[in-house]
């Protein structure tokens, strides 16, 4: 395996073509999603909340649950 100032080249190389893959993969991935928003607001779904639901389904239920009564008690104290 050669070394160029104590870095193994080949190793080196494995490592960034396999990042790039994923990369290019991740663009595609995400041309994707853009396509089933787009025909989701096509269908009439507000893309905005659908949004929202899918960072709120991420989300653990305790942190959702912490975040909904701070929100809560937000909207409260504001008037609203």
């Amino acid at each position: 395996m050669a070394e160029v100032g104590g870095v193994a080249v080949d190793r080196l190389r494995s490592f960034i073509e396999r990042i790039e893959r994923l990369e290019e993969e991740k663009q595609a991935l995400a041309g994707d999603i853009r396509e089933v928003y787009s025909e989701a607001k096509g269908a009439g779904f507000d893309i905005k909340v659908m949004r929202q639901l899918i960072k709120l389904r991420k989300m653990d239920s305790d942190d959702r649950s912490q975040m909904e009564a701070i929100l809560d008690t937000y909207e409260r104290a504001l008037g609203g």
